[in-house]
């Protein structure tokens, strides 16, 4: 996976500026998945379907060839000053750069922020 984004897409979930579309259970889920469990966050717009091997669609994604970490996510967590576990070893390597984040994009200040507009 990639940290080379530096502003969240338009349909970004992390964006505040637009109509909320996650359930909150799926909101949830993702802030805790970035914040507790120290994962990281695919952008959707490098995922791919999920197949079985008899080539049928599960209906999910996975990490595309040029996955990318969202960065409406790098954002948020930076904005928390909680940058997660892959972020913090991704810039100690140089894959990572935090001072390219567009800080001033419209990306919610925490994950409760984040959860409580998705009702």
């Amino acid at each position: 996976m990639k940290f080379d984004l530096t502003k969240p897409c338009p349909q970004c979930p992390f964006r505040s500026d637009i109509r909320p579309f996650l359930a909150q259970d799926r909101a949830e889920e993702i802030g805790m998945a970035i914040t507790a469990g120290q994962q990281t966050f695919t952008c959707h717009k490098t995922t791919v379907p999920c197949e079985a091997e008899d080539g049928e669609d599960f209906g999910t994604m996975k990490d595309g060839p040029n996955a990318q970490h969202c960065a409406g996510a790098l954002i948020l967590l930076e904005k928390m000053e909680q940058p997660n576990q892959m972020m913090r070893w991704m810039e100690r390597i140089g894959k990572y750069d935090r001072t390219k984040l567009d800080m001033d994009s419209p990306v919610f200040d925490d994950v409760d922020e984040f959860i409580e507009a998705q009702r």
